[in-house]
């Protein structure tokens, strides 16, 4: 398959999903995917454990990301074993980042923070490829085009994954009234407005209903689309302009656009969060200055793909997602209360 080909068709089917999930996802019935009746309560009615269309739709944005660093290695013929291997360390590191650097910050004991777990995967990544590469005389993993496949897969599976945050009502933007008269009114037509008592937006800012800046909206087009670019760049083998457009353009939207949230942030005229992606993207491009060349190496996407296609890999990835699903899409801030009853009419 040809690259841009390949690239093109993934773009088209990504903004295909934005388009359905900016129109639904606000709406009060997309929060809630199913509930597990898990004990009665005094009445006999059961209480139940929800799970939510945010963990269905973060643990399928972490799909993505994870599918699409296993394809770019693929594509440059990298085995797939080390990378896995990269992918689940990165992962055992940041998980537990996510809900800590978000205690810290905002002093909530069920939150998390999408920064906390790319701050943690920025400073890791490197020094696990670098491990990886100390580990053996045969293999060695290029840290160039690691690093590159890496932020493209971030921004491609956190793109998808911000509609996470459009179903669960959080990372909102400030009300339309709260902003100045140009922005108003460039998002008097393209704004969200969430409907539903369990919503963040509703039970943390009393927003319900009101006309907010669609930020979850911006960042996911923003990031989609310097993905995709990033991706191309990547195919031809510019692998350090990949990790630097990806990384910059990340990095720089993190910080600017807070002055748009009306989410809690932390104190200060610039927030922690401002701070942790600062750092950052100074990291990254000092790591620019340090990255060894690669040469002789020509990706093709029809090789990612052949990888990709392998029983173990499958499961492996089908795990994964399981296991994302249930950590991030069991609600620690809303429950449920069930009855059931014999339909009489149907016996």
């Amino acid at each position: 398959m040809n690259n841009a080909v390949f690239v093109l068709a993934l773009g088209t089917g990504l903004a295909a999903l934005l388009r359905w999930g900016f129109k639904v996802l606000p709406e009060e019935g997309w929060q809630i995917l199913a509930t597990l009746p898990v004990r009665k309560d005094q009445s006999g009615r059961w209480v139940g454990v929800n799970l939510t269309y945010y963990g269905l739709l973060t643990a399928s944005g972490a799909l993505l990301a994870i599918l699409t660093f296993l394809l770019l290695m693929g594509s440059i013929g990298q085995p797939l074993g080390p990378a896995l291997i990269l992918v689940g360390i990165v992962l055992l590191c940041c998980l537990p980042a996510t809900r800590l650097i978000a205690r810290v910050v905002e002093r909530k004991q069920h939150t998390s923070s999408v920064t906390g777990a790319v701050f943690t995967g920025m400073l890791v990544a490197p020094l696990v490829v670098t491990a990886i590469n100390c580990c053996g005389d045969v293999y060695r993993m290029p840290l160039a085009p690691a690093m590159a496949a890496l932020t493209i897969a971030y921004l491609l599976g956190e793109g998808a994954g911000r509609l996470a945050c459009i179903s669960f009502g959080c990372c909102y933007g400030k009300p339309l009234s709260d902003v100045g008269p140009v922005a108003r009114r460039l998002f008097d037509k393209f704004h969200f407005a969430f409907h539903g008592a369990t919503k963040k937006i509703a039970y943390d800012s009393g927003l319900e209903g009101i006309k907010v800046v669609p930020i979850q909206a911006l960042t996911s087009l923003l990031y989609l689309a310097t993905g995709l670019a990033g991706m191309l760049l990547f195919l031809g083998s510019f692998y350090r302009s990949a990790y630097l457009l990806t990384i910059i353009v990340a990095q720089v939207w993190r910080v600017g656009s807070e002055v748009l949230r009306a989410d809690y942030r932390g104190e200060g005229r610039l927030t922690a969060y401002q701070k942790l992606a600062l750092f950052g993207m100074a990291y990254a491009i000092g790591l620019c200055f340090v990255l060894p060349p690669v040469s002789g190496v020509t990706p093709e996407i029809s090789a990612g793909i052949a990888a990709l296609w392998n029983p173990l890999v499958i499961i492996v990835l089908q795990g994964l997602w399981a296991v994302l699903f249930i950590v991030t899409g069991w609600s620690m801030v809303t429950g449920g209360v069930l009855s059931f009853h014999v339909r009489r009419d149907r016996i």
